[in-house]
């Protein structure tokens, strides 16, 4: 695990693209390096992608709208040149249309300069005015092509000290992001910049590969520098010199990053996402078992706070709320679940006596961030829950635990989830000072046991392939795994699915059922078995076409999903998500969806 700690200003604080962004110099294809980067990338979500590279004196570009597949067989039709300086890039449009043309790479105006952007620059229309007023020509809608054009100039002013240009630039630029640029007077050298986004060499001796995740480099080395915010950088082969804009001069070392290549790959299943619903055989094992760290601390830090706030979004959000029943009925602590995006309604309660528990698969996810940076702001003490090492919510958290579900390529999240819940678990019983109370060994066999179901599972996708509407419903604990199997319906199948309290039927969802509706009713033998099942018989009166998920069947079911019998309900919450996963994930096969890279969606949502 990477441990490493910023400068308290390393979060950034505005809004940021989802593109992806590679660079390569040194010993090598940088042609071939920059597209297989590209490839890894891809799961941050994009609309176009596009390479430059350094021939000479001479830039050489090919970009387009579509996918990187699209884009190699298009490189493959060109005479592009063999050098060991280029640049990469998966866009995510924001400012201009999806065309070719605003595919980046972007030049400048003599074509000496070509650069890639993650983030946004919120005064290019000004800065656009003012280099057309000095006749520079503009060939694209974008907010970056303003990058190239004032690199051009200051490096035609300061081209024997690109320091200098670079530090005119960035000091010009308002907004978020994470740029590279290589230029013909720059030679192998690659010009960097960081504010916001985050940004990473890849080291090696005889090479350097800067980029927007560690995942794009892997295979050529798991040494890894981390840019910190404010920085600028000068990248050549094996060497990164690095400053603030300040003018400090800042000393990095490579890390060993801790993720083996074989984590990111197939490893022969058809989808990343399906092999990472298996991977929970290994995964959740893991989260249970491995080292936490400064988990003794971390519970210190709880147990004398006055207010706990676990902050995320999405299927990370689904986690707390399954973390404020684990705290309160495991440790007796009350915690209160805050969507990130609507942090500010409970910042005026956030303060020195404060825990904030910000949970992130990524650790880059805007909104988290954003709240993590106000709460730090007024004396709150941060814990990082997080998947990515490395990632700015690791390094901003004052004390942090990897849920160690390893690199998540599907666009949907599936082990992070069941990891997040492992480890929040873990928590909470410290708190308490309890064990785990249940094997998590017998975990890892329940879990084959759940995926032995999958074929079964798929003939129920099958089944239900055609329908436009579908609800998830469950009581105490399992309501918020409703709302994390709606979510993943509607994630990977395109499908509108509702997640709701089954005690909260009566309020209009019941309205909505008639014949043949399908209604996944979540009612494992707790506690809450009865008043759920009579909900499900309700739903059944109404012509529902009830799916059971539970460890007990019962004659309501149309079709019953057998979990099995752990003893323990935490350890079945735990198992529960899997079915709901395999049913989202075949009923995105049967209706055709692109289910790794849903449409219009990305991992790391760091847009506001």
């Amino acid at each position: 695990m990477i441990q490493l700690k910023s400068r308290e200003d390393a979060v950034w604080l505005g809004s940021r693209s989802l593109c992806g962004i590679i660079g390569f110099t040194g010993n090598g294809d940088a042609l071939g390096i920059v597209l297989r980067g590209l490839k890894r990338l891809e799961y941050r979500g994009y609309d176009s992608a596009g390479v430059a590279l350094l021939a000479g004196e001479r830039i050489w570009v090919a970009k387009r709208a579509g996918s990187v597949d699209e884009l190699i067989r298009t490189v493959g039709e060109l005479n592009a040149p063999r050098t060991g300086v280029g640049i990469g890039h998966t866009r995510w449009a924001t400012h201009g249309g999806v065309s070719d043309r605003n595919a980046h790479p972007h030049l400048s105006c003599h074509g000496e300069v070509a650069v890639v952007h993650n983030g946004i620059i919120e005064n290019y229309e000004a800065l656009r005015s003012e280099l057309e007023s000095r006749g520079h020509t503009f060939t694209s809608d974008t907010d970056t092509e303003v990058i190239a054009h004032l690199l051009e100039e200051e490096l035609s002013k300061h081209g024997s000290d690109p320091k200098e240009a670079l530090t005119r630039v960035v000091t010009t630029l308002k907004g978020s992001f994470a740029f590279i640029a290589i230029g013909s007077a720059l030679g192998s050298r690659i010009l960097a910049a960081r504010h916001g986004p985050p940004l990473v060499v890849g080291y090696r001796r005889d090479a350097c590969i800067p980029s927007s995740d560690v995942l794009s480099f892997l295979e050529l080395t798991d040494d890894a520098i981390f840019l910190e915010n404010e920085s600028c950088v000068v990248i050549g082969p094996g060497n990164v010199e690095a400053w603030l804009v300040s003018g400090e001069r800042l000393e990095l070392k490579p890390v060993k990053v801790a993720i083996e290549v074989a984590d990111i790959e197939k490893r022969g299943y058809v989808h990343h996402t399906l092999k990472e619903i298996h991977d929970q055989r290994a995964t959740l094992l893991r989260s249970l078992t491995a080292e936490l760290g400064p988990i003794d601390e971390i519970a210190k830090a709880i147990r004398s706070a006055k207010k706990v706030f676990l902050v995320a979004a999405g299927t990370s959000y689904h986690a707390c709320l399954i973390a404020k029943y684990v705290f309160a009925e495991i440790a007796g602590i009350d915690t209160t679940p805050v969507l990130a995006s609507e942090y500010s309604l409970h910042s005026r309660w956030v303060d020195n006596s404060s825990v904030v528990l910000a949970v992130s698969q990524s650790g880059e996810t805007a909104d988290v961030l954003d709240a993590v940076r106000d709460a730090k702001s007024r004396g709150a003490s941060i814990i990082g829950i997080v998947n990515m090492p490395g990632s700015s919510l690791e390094r901003f958290s004052d004390l942090h635990l990897n849920v160690s579900a390893g690199p998540e390529i599907g666009v949907a999240a599936t082990k992070s989830f069941t990891s997040q819940v492992a480890t929040l678990l873990r928590v909470a019983l410290r708190l308490s000072g309890s064990p785990i109370p249940f094997d998590p060994q017998r975990v890892a066999e329940a879990v084959e046991e759940v995926l032995e179901l999958e074929q079964s599972i798929a003939e129920i996708a099958r089944e239900l392939r055609d329908f436009k509407d579908l609800y998830v419903i469950g009581r105490g604990i399992h309501y918020p795994l409703a709302l994390e199997g709606a979510l993943k319906v509607k994630e990977l199948a395109y499908v509108h699915a509702e997640g709701l309290a089954a005690g909260e039927l009566k309020h209009g969802t019941l309205a909505l059922i008639e014949k043949g509706t399908p209604v996944v009713v979540l009612n494992p033998h707790d506690e809450t078995y009865h008043d759920t099942l009579s909900n499900c018989m309700e739903v059944k009166a109404r012509g529902a076409r009830v799916i059971g998920i539970s460890d007990e069947h019962h004659r309501s079911y149309d079709y019953f999903i057998r979990l099995p019998r752990m003893g323990s309900k935490y350890a079945t919450v735990l198992l529960e998500a899997l079915p709901l996963q395999l049913l989202a994930y075949y009923l995105a096969l049967e209706r055709g969806a692109e289910i790794d890279r849903p449409k219009n969606l990305a991992k790391s949502v760091t847009v506001k």
